[in-house]
């Protein structure tokens, strides 16, 4: 008899007895590495959080205890044991179940989130809630080990720390290694310590500390240091207790002998206290422990294998920009590279192949990243830093401070702008060209192809001023590419082919769908323009306002954001020229946020395919040459 078949809800769960969960946790993980195989996801981290999902769902009181994930993107468990279990095979699908928390999904998912480092601050918020509503449930964060180099969860701890509220963290660290032996003794010391008899000791003894006339505080003083210094000597918690926690670990996350007892000890606690749990990333399906990295946010893969189920036959617009990094970096010593834990995402492996004393990881830390770049580069360094597009809205303060106000040289390869499939709301790289292109100083560039990707990014480095250059997610086009990267006059777009009936303005991937749509357009005795922008800026003004000058009507095309965003540019551009005889349309996406699903799905339904284009274009045209209805 299947154990979760049974679970419809933590409910269900604390009916069993703890002697089920080995048994149940297989299930789990079964369920878990099954569906994934199929449809891809965050394998590794999940496989290694049932444990410790499982307890505490076991031992709190969801949904009225609150849970919140830090990233969000280990709640695979999580969802299986909270009523999702017939949808889990709809997870990162279109119309299916997230592959993060989402509010709106379940009321056991408190917060959503997709970016590492929010999850303390939000617990923060719910304490502080509770106590001024008079409540009494538990709060709970679950935050991972990188996401300690996030300076927002420091903010987050030291707050909790200095207002002694009653708060759980549990630090889930997937990177320690820790021994059988020292995982049992660990165990008894922290049943020990958090149990009600150990810290009614502690208690008695400072109190009696306190009552030796004149030298008690002195003596109270150095017993606690003393006490300090010995757990420093064997413990990582001394920075915890600095920030004011109470530290209780490591502790084996995998093993429910020492995980049930000492979470339910501290579950009893009051005040801000931090568990250590020491967990293995892929634990339970061979090639995800091997290999954690991959399987970290993996593709479908075959099941007895593990190897993905298909490669892309064309490179990827990461491994274009990287590679021509590479071989830019051969002849300029300058150029260093930065990652904020993002090296195998975005392609940076064969940068630290070539040049491992010049690539600097700092974590999980994007704001800093920025800031150290700007440094980097007052002191003549070319700078740069491949990021994902959602990632770098959180430097945003950084881009604007401490690199465009000094107008310096940094470089940022933004990976995976515009729609980026599965991950879904948080990870669509939508807004960087209205969050980048009012920065005075900063040039914005999109490729039309891989082939013009190193090129730009050449540009870039060649710049003497702030520069970024966006690129898909994904396998390039399979164009012919040059041999040698050459930086691109700035500011200046192309002319595909010539047109008199209508012009589409388009930027990055949009542009070889335009010329799709245009030569549709021809074929129907529309004669379709086609332009290029390449910059978003300085955009090309002179080629858009002489092109416009030339149609019947413009189309401006852009997967991204269309509110504020290239579209915007371009009738800035036609305003500014005095062009307003020309009817103008901006397509791109639309004031809301973007769900999940595959990218074709996805450009099909907002109108950015080769298609959508084409009829977007046929409808503007046709209004224009019915003209205005005489009344």
């Amino acid at each position: 008899m299947s154990l979760l078949k049974g679970i419809e809800g933590p409910s269900d769960l604390r009916k069993l007895s703890p002697e089920q969960f080995p048994d149940l946790c297989q299930e789990i993980r079964d369920q878990i590495i099954s569906v994934i195989s199929d449809v891809g996801g965050h394998l590794a981290s999940n496989l290694g959080v049932v444990e410790l999902t499982v307890a505490l769902h076991y031992l709190l009181h969801t949904p009225d205890d609150l849970i919140v994930w830090d990233t969000s993107n280990q709640t695979y468990a999580h969802k299986l044991l909270t009523g999702r279990r017939e949808q889990f095979h709809t997870i990162r699908q279109f119309g299916g179940l997230s592959g993060f928390c989402k509010r709106e999904e379940s009321v056991y998912d408190t917060f959503n989130a997709g970016h590492a480092g929010t999850g303390v601050s939000a617990a923060v918020g719910f304490v502080e809630a509770r106590e001024q509503q008079k409540q009494s449930h538990k709060v709970v964060c679950v935050v991972g080990d990188g996401a300690l180099t996030s300076g927002l969860t420091l903010e987050g701890l030291q707050q909790a720390g200095d207002s002694q509220k009653d708060l759980l963290v549990i630090l889930n660290d997937n990177q320690m290694s820790i021994s059988k032996n020292v995982g049992a003794i660990s165990a008894y010391l922290n049943r020990t310590i958090t149990g009600e008899l150990g810290v009614r000791l502690q208690e008695k003894v400072n109190l009696l500390m306190e009552t030796i006339p004149r030298i008690g505080g002195q003596v109270k003083k150095v017993a606690g240091r003393a006490q300090s210094l010995a757990k420093g000597l064997v413990s990582p918690g001394m920075l915890f207790e600095e920030l004011g926690f109470r530290y209780v670990g490591p502790l084996d996350g995998h093993e429910f002998d020492y995980l049930l007892p000492t979470l339910e000890n501290v579950l009893k606690l009051e005040g801000p206290t931090l568990l250590h749990v020491v967990t293995k990333k892929g634990l339970g399906y061979e090639p995800a422990m091997n290999d954690p990295v991959w399987f970290h946010a993996s593709s479908p893969f075959d099941l007895d294998t593990g190897k993905p189920k298909g490669k892309a036959a064309r490179p990827s617009y990461s491994s274009i920009a990287v590679n021509t990094l590479v071989q830019l970096a051969k002849e300029d010593p300058r150029i260093v590279a930065i990652t904020a834990a993002m090296c195998e995402g975005t392609g940076l492996t064969a940068f630290e192949q070539s040049f491992p004393d010049r690539l600097y990881d700092v974590g999980i830390a994007e704001q800093h990243a920025v800031t150290f770049a700007a440094g980097m580069a007052t002191q003549g360094m070319r700078p740069v830093i491949p990021i994902y597009s959602t990632f770098l809205q959180r430097a945003y303060d950084q881009v604007i401070h401490d690199v465009a106000t000094q107008n310096l040289p940094v470089t940022f390869c933004i990976d995976r702008g515009g729609l980026v499939a599965q991950d879904g709301t948080t990870h669509h790289g939508v807004f960087d060209f209205a969050y980048l292109r009012h920065m005075p100083n900063m040039v914005i560039m999109a490729p039309k192809d891989e082939n013009e990707l190193q090129h730009m990014v050449k540009s870039c480095i060649s710049s003497d001023r702030p520069a970024a250059v966006r690129y898909p997610r994904g396998s390039g086009l399979g164009v012919q590419m040059d041999q040698v990267p050459e930086a691109l006059p700035l500011g200046k777009g192309e002319l595909l082919r010539s047109g008199t009936d209508i012009a589409l303005v388009a930027i990055g991937v949009s542009v070889h769908q335009a010329m799709e749509a245009a030569e549709r357009l021809e074929q129907e005795g529309v004669s379709a323009a086609v332009v290029n922008a390449r910059f978003v800026k300085p955009i090309d003004a002179d080629l858009i306002a002489t092109v416009a000058g030339q149609v019947k009507c413009l189309l401006a095309i852009e997967e991204g954001a269309a509110m504020g965003g290239f579209g915007s540019a371009v009738l800035e551009v036609l305003s500014e020229a005095g062009i307003a005889s020309v009817p103008a349309k901006c397509l791109g996406l639309p004031d809301w946020f973007i769900e999940q699903g595959p990218q074709d799905l996805l450009r099909d339904k907002y109108g950015l395919t080769a298609d959508g284009i084409y009829q977007q274009a046929k409808q503007l045209f046709a209004r224009v040459s019915v003209g205005p209805v005489s009344t």
